[in-house]
């Protein structure tokens, strides 16, 4: 990890601020005065179906291909690319030793967001640049229709016992997100089996990236508008599961973040309005690990619970309570980016 001047001129600030964005929504998700008092929108849907907090991890995947087809050259080196990928699994599993210290965790989780962010990185932006576009699509179908196969013809889309859940308790068991230990079932979001159209995501972002680069967003507006029908026809089918990644959230998914892609683009590419969010999004990583080691430390602390009686004292016991001490939270987070950015500060991985 370093930290390196960030001079380098960017030709489109509106990824910046979408990723910073993306970056936000996680914090004040992730971070809750009380889990007891959550709005609906802001806590994931239990399984089939969706809410708005269900959209922001594939939107942030997006993004991140997205940022592959703009930052990528030909002839990039796969040595390096990789490394990058490896230090992202790296410093995930690391929060993971962390938390098991923060929140009083009996077993060491061995997969988790960045994790899959690493993987999914290091994968297509391998493909990114060794690939046509047309393969690139076909990689995209493959692995959509193929993980659809395989989840309808073993098991469907039922929980512990569907295909993923099954592979993510061979291999981790009690090392899962989710342990059943009376039935010895488990369960992973970010399981290995769904890692694969999680890839398709950020491929995804790979051509919108690319379309932002050579068209503008006049390709960009109607794609949203087609993926958005397509997943939602396609969970007649196969649900929109977020749970499973499956292939028709994949679809809906990327309609919402190719239609935000272009309302971005209009906003702060071409209209030049002030790039609000921009800070969280050039240094996200650090963003979001930073505050994953603050929120452990809060927790063995009992800081959290602090701040929401304080907060409920004011604004009486409840939701509102717990969603204002995520706002100061991310409040924090989002003042420390924008000092580093006035500074010139950029932590890369």
């Amino acid at each position: 990890m370093q930290i390196v001047a960030n001079t380098a001129p960017r030709r489109f600030v509106s990824v910046d601020v979408l990723r910073g964005w993306a970056v936000v929504a996680m914090l004040l998700v992730n971070y809750p005065g009380s889990w007891d008092h959550v709005f609906a929108p802001l806590e994931h849907s239990e399984w089939n179906g969706f809410t708005p907090t269900d959209l922001i991890f594939p939107h942030f995947l997006f993004v991140v291909g997205v940022s592959i087809a703009l930052g990528l050259r030909p002839g990039g080196s796969l040595s390096k690319l990789w490394l990058r990928a490896l230090r992202l699994v790296v410093v995930g599993m690391g929060l993971y030793l962390v938390a098991m210290w923060g929140y009083d965790k009996a077993h060491f989780r061995v997969w988790g967001v960045l994790q899959r962010i690493g993987l999914c990185y290091g994968v297509a932006a391998t493909l990114a640049l060794t690939l046509h576009p047309r393969m690139q699509w076909a990689v995209i179908g493959g692995i959509l229709l193929g993980y659809w196969v395989l989840l309808a013809c073993n098991g469907g889309y039922v929980p512990w016992d569907n295909l993923a859940s099954r592979i993510d308790t061979w291999l981790a068991g009690v090392h899962n997100y989710q342990f059943d230990a009376a039935t010895g079932k488990a369960h992973d979001p970010e399981g290995l089996l769904s890692t694969l159209p999680a890839i398709a995501t950020t491929l995804l972002g790979v051509r919108a990236g690319s379309w932002l680069r050579e068209y503008g967003g006049s390709r960009l507006l109607l794609a949203g508008v087609v993926a958005l029908a397509i997943g939602w026809l396609w969970h007649l089918l196969m649900p929109i599961n977020k749970n499973l990644w499956t292939s028709s959230y994949v679809v809906y998914a990327a309609g919402w973040s190719l239609l935000l892609l272009v309302l971005f683009h209009w906003l702060f590419d071409l209209r030049g309005l002030y790039p609000l969010g921009r800070s969280m999004g050039i240094n996200a990583i650090t963003a979001y690990a930073g505050s994953w080691l603050m929120a452990c430390v809060f927790e063995k602390l009992g800081v959290f619970a602090v701040g929401y009686a304080q907060a409920a004292a004011v604004l009486d016991a409840g939701k509102l309570a717990s969603l204002a001490v995520a706002v100061v939270f991310v409040a924090f987070w989002w003042l420390l980016m924008w000092a580093m950015e006035k500074k010139g500060w950029r932590i890369t991985i």
